[in-house]
């Protein structure tokens, strides 16, 4: 495991504040200065930051938010906006999110202290899909739908297909269900902006096998054993 990765997995910090303690100076591994770049390969290496040792959890904690608008996913906010980890203070422990939803976007999110399952479940190379509900407006529903089930360029990047589901349909817009797993940056909103289509709103409802439910808007659950299993196994 990297040496940022194993800081971030002992329920620390994030993986890129790992990297700037690290770069600071303020990690040693087997009582030398680290540098990035290295690796913890046994249960023998001693790792320490400003000179105590740093050891992984032995039990991790899962949860699933259920986003707002209004809050952007980070621990904390240089702008002072309001954060996520706002919405789980009482989770009992220090929980990290796993992947991306923007300010205005809602939906499905998990946190947790478990940094290597976290990268499995969000890293592209898993192809985990998402399935997102998007109200939207736009002159032709069915058309916009069409073009969104096949590759996209927009602003200079590529957009593999999305599965897309039409759920309503309203004068001068409907409701999608859209499916990716490609995870690139406002992804869904910049494919339906290529296909003539704007969002209004946008909620993730899907993760992998992992389902929002009717958990409310601003609430979090602890994830079932059985969820807990399926991300072990990603």
């Amino acid at each position: 495991m990297c040496l940022q990765q194993y800081i971030a997995a002992a329920g620390l910090c994030s993986r890129r504040e790992a990297e700037r303690w690290i770069a600071q100076g303020r990690v040693t591994l087997n009582g030398r200065k680290a540098e990035l770049g290295m690796s913890v390969g046994s249960p023998a290496d001693e790792v320490c930051l400003d000179g105590r040792p740093v050891r992984l959890l032995e039990e991790y904690t899962y949860i699933m938010l259920h986003k707002p608008r209004g809050y952007v996913t980070t621990l904390r906010d240089e702008k002072g906006r309001p954060t996520v980890a706002d919405l789980v203070k009482d989770a009992g422990c220090r929980l990290f999110p796993v992947g991306r939803l923007d300010w205005d976007s809602e939906g499905l999110l998990i946190l947790t202290n478990d940094g290597p399952t976290a990268n499995r479940l969000a890293h592209p190379s898993h192809g985990v899909e998402k399935t997102y509900h998007v109200w939207v407006t736009g002159r032709d529903l069915e058309a916009g739908a069409e073009r969104l089930r096949h590759p996209l360029h927009w602003e200079g990047v590529s957009y593999h297909p999305a599965g897309v589901e039409v759920l309503s349909r309203t004068e001068g817009g409907g409701k999608l269900a859209v499916t990716i797993s490609q995870g690139k940056n406002r992804q869904v909103r910049n494919m339906c902006s290529a296909v003539g289509l704007s969002v209004r709103r946008l909620v993730r409802v899907r993760q992998g096998k992992l389902r929002l439910g009717h958990l409310p808007p601003g609430e979090w659950r602890y994830l079932t054993s059985e969820e807990i299993d399926y991300l072990h196994k990603i």
